[in-house]
């Protein structure tokens, strides 16, 4: 495992980053974990600015887990921006959201998410979730820096 490669959750539901940190823990993930909590912070923590401008301490993730239904920006539309982002666009984005409409899906898709998953309900599925993600994006899948 790549225990060096930084993630970024984009979460603002607060039950929901807790559930995805205790199943990474379970899971045996260690990589460091980097949360914003609406669409703006998560713009400022990929740009690097404001309080997240010191890229020692807030690195550039090699794997985004982004939530559709946020405050202030939504899911979708720091999608679009990201990929818009000569410097961000081949960081690896996987919409990880309560949604499956399929136009969420599809509009996902068409600006450039990797993966589209729709949260599990039990945290047993949390888990098993995270091991693969884990395994196929921090283990198998390589990178282009």
């Amino acid at each position: 495992m790549r225990q060096n490669q930084p993630l970024l959750l984009i979460e603002d539901n607060e039950d929901d980053r807790f559930f995805f940190k205790r199943a990474l823990k379970a899971a045996g993930v260690s990589n460091p974990l980097f949360v914003a909590e609406d669409g703006q912070k998560a713009i400022d923590y990929l740009s690097g600015t404001g309080v997240f401008g010191d890229r020692e301490r807030y690195p550039v993730p090699s794997l985004v887990l982004l939530d559709l239904n946020l405050p202030e920006i939504k899911g979708l539309e720091v999608l679009s921006w990201l990929k818009q982002q000569d410097s961000l666009r081949r960081v690896v984005t996987v919409v990880l959201t309560s949604s499956r409409e399929p136009s969420d899906v599809r509009k996902a898709y068409q600006m450039g998410a990797n993966s589209y998953l729709v949260k599990p309900s039990t945290s047993g599925q949390l888990e098993d979730l995270v091991k693969t993600l884990d395994e196929y994006w921090l283990q198998f899948n390589v990178f282009d820096k």
